[in-house]
């Protein structure tokens, strides 16, 4: 399969003004996690999509709107992908947790590139106020959801503990993972990040998780 940086230069056939858009915001998404946020220019990512200059102007006008709109596109695609896990599972909220926090590792979602660029939107101060425009509610939105499932499992359970810090922990986790992804020399692979998650989850329900993921039984 092409990787993301071959499929945004490979030739293609007469777009409309939506594919252009995304076609421009895939090259986004190469340039940052080659260059970074900082280093990341419209120039560049117009060469990368193999598109003229102006061409790229004309349908984002700034560098600043064009990243506005890749960090957009991130976070919907990031928001569909764990409310799809989630409309897969069951009712039980050991089963959901499990959809929740393994939909951060699906194929589409954790890429070397989309990593680099989630990095470089979290590392960059001048990208921080953008990120909270465009971010913050739908990261409020899955803490919300995190929590419920925790506090459900709590009650379900037996189990003692915070929902909330539970839940915060859980998430710092799965950050955690993806950022050794990206900077560690000799990164781990997807099947040892997992089992780092369900570790976690573990530690706080350990009737429901294991080493593997989410353990059969009630």
């Amino acid at each position: 399969m092409a990787s993301l940086t071959e499929a945004v230069a490979a030739p293609r056939r007469k777009l409309s003004r939506g594919e252009r858009r995304l076609q421009l915001i895939e090259a986004t998404i190469a340039v940052m996690a080659d260059h970074g946020y900082a280093r990341t220019t419209l120039g560049e990512v117009a060469r990368r999509a193999g598109l003229s200059h102006g061409l790229a102007n004309f349908h984002f006008e700034s560098k600043e709107k064009l990243l506005a709109a890749t960090l957009d596109h991130l976070s919907e695609e990031y928001r569909a992908n764990w409310q799809a896990a989630l409309a897969g599972a069951s009712d039980h909220p050991a089963d959901r947790i499990a959809a929740l926090m393994a939909s951060d590792f699906a194929p589409a979602i954790c890429t070397p590139e989309k990593l680099a660029a989630w990095c470089s939107f979290w590392g960059e101060a001048q990208s921080r106020p953008m990120y909270q425009e465009h971010c913050g509610s739908n990261d409020q939105e899955y803490q919300d959801v995190l929590e419920r499932l925790c506090d459900d499992l709590l009650s379900l359970g037996g189990y003692p503990g915070h929902a909330g810090r539970i839940a915060r922990v859980l998430r710092v986790v799965t950050e955690g993972v993806w950022l050794d992804l990206m900077t560690m020399q000799a990164p781990y692979d997807r099947e040892e990040a997992m089992a780092t998650v369900w570790a976690a989850a573990a530690a706080f329900f350990p009737r429901h998780f294991g080493a593997e993921g989410r353990l059969s039984g009630p």
